[in-house]
């Protein structure tokens, strides 16, 4: 910069001065410098890209936004609300709300200007809860279990008419149960299949068991039928099942459910062991297995139904 500058003195106009100095430099007006042409056309630099902390607050901001209608007394919101909420100013929520919306995240009810969640946020959810694994969910709580009863613990899951053991924890103790892996059991078959014909719509219950009752290999009457149905209908109304020795001789077990976003059964949790012990302490086992069914559940996306009173009814 100093050279350009310097150069300035070696214009035309400068030896102008300089000539006309002797005579009277009082009666030349002084022109004007100028500056080189590359400098007076470079342009103005580019404004600064935002930085990324900026970024980062402002996609949490989104983020909190979006959560807040997942929470359940914020089902649907107006801007006010969520500013208030959020401590945000109602033009910053706007044009958050703005964003969400035109990505389906959220939805506008234009006649009362309120958003609640879109397609975009609901298809999200039920991709996680696609995606979530039962077995690797329940095999802590199957550690759990086994060391709260001293039993053998296990995960079961259906596939169509048949049931099978995916999973199991044995205790460290010399007599005990151990149920095969990957072994298909028909579902009207013990403690664990009763908590999968529990869980049937009443139509596709009709339907296994007319399976039942035609196929061969079975062995199931019209009174195994009604006895089942009995039996089912304890179960539903407790929400376990205990069977003794009806898959093996000398052999009991209680079972609960595991249920989905749903609630559907994707799995049952049993106990099992040696009748005997089984039998005297199926109250407790069967304690101890709803609390880990009921936080599986949770965990796979199940909510409890709420009873509302007033109305003597039950919501989901």
């Amino acid at each position: 910069m100093v050279n350009e500058i310097n150069s300035v003195t070696s214009t035309p106009e400068a030896a102008t001065r300089d000539l006309a100095a002797p005579f009277s430099a009082s009666l030349i007006p002084e022109q004007p410098r100028t500056l080189p042409v590359d400098i007076i056309a470079r342009p103005a630099p580019a404004a600064a890209p935002p930085r990324s902390g900026q970024t980062i607050a402002a996609v949490e901001r989104a983020l909190d936004v979006l959560l807040l209608f997942g929470e359940d007394d914020h089902n649907d919101l107006g801007v006010t609300e969520v500013a208030a909420i959020l401590h945000m100013s109602k033009a910053a929520v706007h044009r958050v709300l703005s964003s969400l919306r035109s990505r389906g995240l959220v939805t506008l009810d234009p006649s009362n200007h309120r958003y609640s969640l879109g397609a975009s946020a609901l298809a999200l959810g039920r991709a996680f809860l696609d995606r979530l694994d039962v077995r690797t969910l329940a095999l802590a709580e199957l550690h759990e279990v086994s060391d709260l009863t001293g039993e053998t613990a296990l995960l079961a899951v259906r596939s169509l008419n048949h049931l099978m053991f995916v999973e199991q924890v044995m205790p460290s103790r010399e007599v005990r149960l151990e149920a095969p892996i990957g072994h298909p059991i028909q579902l009207h078959v013990g403690s664990t299949g009763q908590m999968f014909l529990a869980g049937l719509h009443p139509t596709d219950l009709a339907i296994y068991l007319d399976h039942a009752l035609t196929d061969e290999a079975a062995t199931f009457s019209a009174d195994d039928v009604a006895a089942l149905l009995t039996e089912l209908a304890v179960a539903t109304e407790r929400g376990w099942a205990f069977s003794d020795s009806e898959r093996q001789v000398g052999t009991a077990s209680v079972s609960v459910p595991v249920l989905d976003h749903r609630n559907d059964t994707v799995a049952v949790l049993t106990v099992g062991g040696p009748s005997d012990r089984v039998r005297s302490n199926q109250a407790a086992i069967a304690e101890a297995l709803l609390q880990i069914g009921t936080r599986t559940s949770e965990r796979m996306g199940w909510t409890a139904p709420t009873y509302d009173d007033s109305v003597d009814s039950v919501q989901t």
